[in-house]
């Protein structure tokens, strides 16, 4: 078979594809600047990823639970002790939270000194004692639906004195540091005095001072008043002094007569005459009869 000889025009037609390969598989260069090889496509897509992992980081809710107890309790050897612990938690509660108690003397002597030892654990809504020494002891008082979990001790006792830690598991919260009371057991004598009576005193203080300012201040308010309706009556007096007194009847010489008349008994009106002694004729006549009084024996 002999060779074939290309011709000019395919040699000019393979040398063309040969150069588009090479050009495809190499960044052209345009004024001594290399192109970039990603498109503005992928920058986006790679902004927006960057965007939503910050945001799924940020908004998504922390898996640690909160838990709170009292600092120190102190209580009266024989006695009640309660140790109050509660919980935050961005879970609902549920039949797998569970509450435990431990307890570390702080008597070198005591068996519970070493290390903590678990004196109470509640799980499924049911409590399960720990050490004989608390079995009868320990009784769970909280309500975990309300994220309490206190316990009581009664009665108390001196080996009692140590550190209670609380902790609570709350899946999937059950990341936190668990809480600590420390309880001191002592006698009676050396409870701290309480406040109570300092407290009423102030408050019963506080109304006698009260119910005097209102006491006195009904005092003054009545003698001004009483003052006031006094000084009217004067002004009043005075005024009556002034005015004219209205005349009175020429009937001295009538009652001269009326209050010496005979003390028996008389009926009916009084007349009384007047008599003329000039002399005339018709000296004597007599005046309109005038009615005084009725006057009657008592």
């Amino acid at each position: 078979m002999e060779p074939r000889h290309t011709t000019s025009q395919e040699q000019e037609t393979f040398g063309r594809q040969r150069v588009e390969k090479k050009s495809r598989g190499t960044t052209p260069v345009y004024n001594n600047i290399m192109e970039p090889k990603w498109s503005n496509t992928v920058c986006k897509r790679v902004l927006l990823t960057g965007f939503t992992l910050c945001v799924v980081l940020v908004t998504k809710p922390t898996s640690a639970i909160d838990i709170h107890a009292e600092p120190e309790v102190i209580v009266q050897n024989g006695t009640t002790g309660v140790l109050r612990c509660t919980f935050k938690s961005s879970e609902v509660v549920s039949s797998t939270t569970s509450v435990t108690w431990r307890f570390q003397s702080s008597q070198p002597d005591n068996q519970f000194s070493k290390a903590p030892y678990t004196i109470y654990y509640f799980s499924n809504g049911k409590g399960f004692p720990g050490q004989d020494e608390f079995k009868d002891r320990v009784q769970f008082v909280g309500d975990i639906n309300k994220r309490d979990v206190s316990i009581q001790l009664s009665p108390t006792q001196f080996s009692d004195n140590g550190t209670f830690f609380c902790d609570v598991k709350n899946p999937p919260d059950v990341k936190g540091t668990e809480a600590r009371t420390v309880l001191r057991v002592v006698l009676k004598e050396s409870l701290p005095q309480s406040n109570t009576a300092l407290i009423v005193g102030i408050v019963c203080g506080a109304l006698f001072v009260l119910v005097g300012i209102a006491v006195a201040a009904c005092i003054v308010m009545r003698v001004l008043h009483n003052r006031h309706d006094y000084e009217g009556c004067t002004s009043l007096e005075s005024v009556s002094s002034h005015a004219p007194q209205p005349r009175k009847k020429v009937e001295s010489s009538l009652e001269g007569s009326r209050c010496t008349g005979p003390s028996g008994p008389l009926q009916g009106p009084v007349i009384y005459a007047q008599l003329d002694h000039s002399g005339s004729k018709n000296s004597f006549h007599k005046m309109e009869p005038v009615v005084y009084a009725d006057i009657r024996k008592n």
